[in-house]
């Protein structure tokens, strides 16, 4: 299936959503900061990033908004996974280049539904 890195700082988080992808064919890669998803992502070129927002250091969204807007990755769809579940944050969040937007906690089928219907749009 495809290769998907999860960039999140909690391992509770990113250990559920690693789990929920693998076990329906996806090849998980991870990191825990803004700044490590951004170098997992230029080096390991996945097909869909699931990010974070609060995280130390590179939040979320400057993460989101220096993929989509960087050469090497800007093909590459990101999917906000956030606890700011606000309007103006699903806003912002589309106005830094994300793809999508999931709030936490997650609903496994609304995140393996949004992932698939980035995937097929890019294929």
């Amino acid at each position: 299936m495809a290769r998907i890195l999860v960039v999140d700082d909690s391992p509770t988080d990113s250990h559920k959503m690693m789990h929920l992808l693998a076990k329906h064919g996806h090849q998980v890669l991870t990191a825990a900061t803004g700044s490590d998803g951004i170098e997992v992502a230029s080096e390991e070129q996945p097909d869909v990033i699931l990010m974070d927002v609060v995280m130390p250091g590179i939040n979320g969204f400057q993460a989101t908004r220096e993929l989509t807007r960087g050469h090497s990755t800007k093909h590459i769809p990101v999917i906000i996974v956030s606890n700011k579940a606000q309007q103006v944050d699903r806003v912002w969040g589309k106005r830094q280049g994300a793809s999508g937007y999931i709030t936490k906690p997650v609903d496994d089928s609304e995140v393996l539904d949004i992932v698939n219907n980035v995937l097929v749009g890019e294929h």
